[in-house]
């Protein structure tokens, strides 16, 4: 499938900027089922430093704003062609070891309620793919998907506690349990084209759980499937930190996301 995307990224600093870099995980991954045919991106007030690659082989680009500036615009886009795999990645690759993604961090931490829930998955069977898949559906049957009602920094157990939460909230919960069971489990942020329109509401986010013979293989708890050719990889992490598409430091001033605005479309293939 060949995917049209195109994704725009408007926030604003709350005074005029002295010094900002701002670290960009907007370039899809070249990978298994997934292969980038083009892919720009153009600033307003910023403009690129360098390009590098991260532990877990994101392609970041650092981009630093320009003095005095108090709004940022960020435009991506390209074309990507994708393959259905059945959401399997394949072998671990990059510059952490597998077992590093065995460790909770704040925002996938367990508590007592996603404690209780590992423990109810642990005993209904041995076989870790069927595990996995009865976890997620377990994920979406207790925590509603519902916009509104959480925020990028709420934490697995906050959501889980709430009963309700996005893309986001379902990936951490995930994650965190699947640690808690002895599974290396990872957040995955891209895209998704929807069956029913282009324009999204914004990015989306899954995870990915390691089988030992298979590799990585992605879970998109929201919707109760594996990923397919609807879906593009962006960026992989521990959580959502280490996936986010901007993060940064600056002095005297912080940003606010004002508004994202995502395109995605199937394009015909010349044969």
């Amino acid at each position: 499938m060949r995917l049209s995307i195109r994704h725009t990224t408007r926030y604003r600093f709350d005074a005029p900027v002295f010094h900002a870099l701002q670290r960009l995980r907007l370039t899809p991954k070249q990978t298994q089922g997934q292969e980038i045919l083009e892919w720009e991106m153009e600033y307003e007030n910023a403009h690129p430093e360098i390009t590098y690659e991260d532990q877990h082989h994101n392609t970041v680009t650092l981009v630093s704003v320009e003095q005095g500036a108090q709004d940022v615009t960020v435009t991506c886009r390209g074309r990507v062609d994708t393959h259905d795999h059945a959401g399997v990645i394949g072998r671990h690759a990059g510059h952490l070891p597998l077992w590093s993604f065995l460790s909770q961090t704040d925002m996938t931490r367990p508590g007592e309620g996603m404690r209780k829930l590992a423990a109810d998955i642990q005993t209904s069977g041995e076989d870790r793919l069927e595990t996995l898949h009865q976890l997620s559906a377990a994920v979406l049957d207790r925590v509603e998907y519902k916009t509104g009602t959480t925020h990028s920094r709420t934490s697995a157990e906050e959501a889980f506690a709430a009963g309700n939460g996005v893309c986001q909230d379902h990936a951490h919960i995930f994650i965190g349990i699947a640690r808690t069971l002895g599974i290396p489990a990872r957040y995955v942020s891209g895209y998704l084209m929807m069956n029913d329109r282009i324009d999204q509401e914004a990015g989306h986010a899954w995870a990915e759980a390691h089988v030992d013979e298979l590799g990585w293989v992605g879970f998109d708890i929201s919707n109760g499937i594996s990923p397919d050719a609807r879906y593009v990889r962006v960026a992989t992490g521990r959580d959502y930190q280490d996936a986010a598409p901007i993060t940064g430091i600056s002095f005297g001033t912080t940003s606010t996301v004002l508004e994202v605005d995502v395109a995605v479309e199937q394009q015909q293939v010349q044969q």
